[in-house]
């Protein structure tokens, strides 16, 4: 069973996150904001990570830069997605392995998952 962190300020869409991809048989673990990243991600080892961009306090491109710069974590696939119409250039800038905008389709984020 996979494991997926989910950073994402809408409850709303981790909620339903949290159940789709459950039911599909991924290990779901989720968080409004990104406070301590590293420990964060110490704690639950995730396979992949989905970083939105507009997250409290840290933020997802500084999130993301985080995690890419860790030498422990650095390897774990991030897919930043985000509404924002600029969202392939922030992944860039943010150093995410792919992106996806949001809204997307189910089958989409899990072709996407399945993938890393």
């Amino acid at each position: 069973m996979k494991r997926i962190m989910i950073f994402d300020d809408d409850a709303d869409i981790l909620d339903i996150l949290n159940y789709l991809l459950g039911e599909k048989g991924w290990d779901v673990h989720t968080r409004t904001n990104c406070t301590d990243i590293i420990s964060i991600i110490e704690q639950c080892r995730p396979d992949v990570i989905l970083m939105d961009n507009w997250i409290p306090d840290t933020g997802g491109i500084v999130a993301t830069r985080t995690l890419k710069t860790h030498e422990e974590f650095k390897d774990i696939p991030v897919i930043y997605f985000s509404a924002n119409n600029d969202i392939k250039k922030l992944a860039e800038e943010a150093g995410a392995d792919a992106w996806l905008a949001k809204p997307f389709e189910l089958d989409e984020l899990e072709k996407m998952l399945s993938e890393f």
